[in-house]
């Protein structure tokens, strides 16, 4: 046998199959090994990095937002979240299936805070106040009927489902980024570590000098752990409120007071409680209102002088501020504090007396008129009304001016045809919110003859009124600002006219404003004052209130009276009842 073709046999087996005979060119195919499993070894894709980046941004967002809208500014985001790096160091520490898991809940919370971020933000803005997590959520549904008006039931509602499905996409986005990125941590775990304890340092430097890039906004950011503690101490004031709102509910000194001793220094007065929505304290403080609106009122008052006519003035603090126009005349009609939708339910379902009830008790015809309702109003039986009109049965044929729009002229003359101008009738007690300053401040209409009124439709003409579209008007800051100030002279114009021409010995007016406008109208910290105004012929009247202290006119100064809104019920019954 050939002893060579063994060995032959054997390396032309080992060749065919990619094999390496020891000893023979043992470096060059060590080399070739290497450069085909690097070929074979996965590349990480680009799509990986961006999608870590993409985490990364929004988790970082999540975590150092500022509070207030105003305050979001690119430079704001300078900051190093405390959150971050807390949770790196937790996560780093953990098991895999338990940082996992952590991850994915911590995200998910974080993305749940982010949204009540966001709500928080929307009622700063608007409304000058938290964000409830208890009772305000029932509120959403009143910017739902907002959008109506824009954006047709459709488009409203469709908004609104866009909104929720957002939200869940935001918390679901923020669960996985946290675990993708956690999972990138413990990936590379020294590195990781090691940007911990260097951006811990610098954060501690930051807290130490108080930095800021942009003021009030610190570099040392714990705003999510701030929201977390604002919620749990925002939901232990709601439950604490409403304890107290319980108790004083519970003893109304009014509830067993016989009709006979109510309101005995008014009877056959006709009593028109207006309210003119969004009339606050700065439409007669703040220099770009003041001057004009002041000059509507003192003008006013020495034309109301020359019919006989006196008034009393002061402030009250409303409830809310920026919107929410039915808890206010909730909180006034009731002299209950009303602040959120769930304390409004508890209240109109209960047998507190309200003054529109007192008055109809005392055997006053009690009318509301809201222009801006529509359809059943089952709220107005707990508030004593016995007739009730609407954008459905004003009669308003007004296309342009319709709605949350309509003339405050219109609303006026149409209660003085179809109320106080009917033949042998008894005294009426109305309640009428003028809405044509309420937001948005787009369409102002002029003052017209009382006799040219009609069924309203005269308002389209051209020269009838100041008409922006709506879109123009919300995008422009300063034009927001001069629209309510022109709506709000042409409301008050509108009262004091209404005066002139239908007031007579038996009217008593009382108006007052329901809230502040919203404090991208106003600026921060303008308060939650609004005037109130009793207007009279009848001496007696006005004599019965001698000892409020309220000044003369029609337009309080700084040093009017302030009392709480939910004070003025007790105080009204007290001076003209027995």
């Amino acid at each position: 046998m050939n002893p060579g073709r063994p060995r032959a046999v054997l390396m032309s087996v080992l060749l065919r199959r990619g094999s390496r005979v020891p000893g023979e060119n043992d470096e060059s195919d060590t080399s070739k090994d290497d450069t085909a499993a690097r070929e074979r070894r996965p590349r990480r894709p680009a799509v990986g990095w961006i999608v870590t980046c993409l985490a990364g941004a929004l988790v970082f967002v999540a975590l150092v937002a500022p509070r207030e809208v105003a305050e979001v500014t690119p430079l704001a985001l300078l900051r190093i979240p405390v959150e971050a790096l807390v949770g790196v160091a937790l996560l780093l520490v953990l098991p895999p299936r338990a940082r996992r898991v952590v991850a994915i809940v911590a995200g998910a919370l974080l993305g749940l805070l982010t949204l009540l971020h966001v709500l928080e933000m929307g009622f700063l803005e608007v409304l000058a106040r938290p964000f409830d997590p208890l009772f305000d959520w029932s509120q959403l549904a009143s910017v739902v009927t907002l959008l109506e008006g824009s954006l047709g039931r459709a488009g409203a509602v469709g908004a609104a489902v866009g909104a929720v499905a957002g939200a869940a996409v935001l918390v679901l986005l923020l669960a996985l980024s946290v675990r993708h990125l956690a999972d990138l941590a413990a990936r590379r775990r020294t590195a990781a570590i090691r940007a911990v304890a260097v951006v811990s340092a610098a954060w501690l430097v930051c807290f130490a000098l108080g930095a800021q890039v942009v003021a009030p906004v610190p570099v040392a950011s714990r705003s999510a752990a701030a929201m977390a503690v604002q919620t749990a101490q925002q939901v232990s004031t709601s439950l604490r409120d409403q304890q107290i709102f319980d108790e004083q509910a519970a003893a109304d000194a009014f509830r067993g007071t016989p009709s006979t001793d109510l309101l005995t220094a008014l009877r056959g007065k006709d009593v028109v409680l207006t309210y003119v929505e969004s009339y606050g304290r700065s439409a007669v403080e703040d220099p770009e209102f003041a001057p004009t609106v002041d000059a509507v009122l003192d003008e006013g008052t020495r034309r109301l002088a020359a019919d006989g006519f006196a008034a009393r003035s002061a402030f009250l603090t409303s409830s809310v501020t920026g919107g929410g126009s039915w808890l206010a005349h909730a909180t006034l009609l009731s002299g209950l504090r009303v602040t959120n939708q769930h304390t409004f339910d508890k209240l109109v379902t209960s047998d507190r007396l309200t003054l529109t009830s007192a008055f109809q008790r005392a055997g006053w015809q009690t009318v509301s008129v809201m222009p801006s309702s529509a359809g059943p109003w089952p709220e107005g039986k707990f508030y004593g009304f016995d007739r009730s009109y609407d954008s459905g049965n004003l009669g308003n044929r007004s296309q342009v001016y319709s709605g949350f729009q309509t003339p405050d002229q219109y609303t006026l003359s149409a209660f003085e045809q179809t109320e106080r101008g009917k033949p042998d009738r008894g005294p009426i007690m109305a309640e009428i919110p003028l809405v044509s300053s309420h937001w948005p401040w787009a369409e102002v209409p002029r003052l017209l003859p009382w006799d040219a009124v009609g069924d309203g439709s005269v308002f389209d003409r051209p020269g009838a009124g100041q008409s922006d579209p709506e879109q123009v008007v919300e995008s422009d800051p300063a034009r927001m600002r001069d629209g309510y100030r022109r709506s709000t002279e042409y409301s008050l114009s509108t009262l004091i006219s209404y005066v002139e021409t239908y007031g007579d010995d038996n009217l008593v007016l009382v108006f007052l404003g329901d809230h502040q406008p919203a404090p991208f109208v106003t600026g921060e910290n303008a308060g939650r004052d609004v005037p109130i105004t009793i207007v009279a012929r009848d001496p007696a009247v006005l004599d019965r209130i001698a000892g409020w202290g309220w000044q003369d006119g029609l337009r309080p100064d700084a040093e009017a009276p302030v009392w709480p809104m939910e004070s003025f019920r007790d105080r009204f019954l007290t001076a003209f009842g027995r």
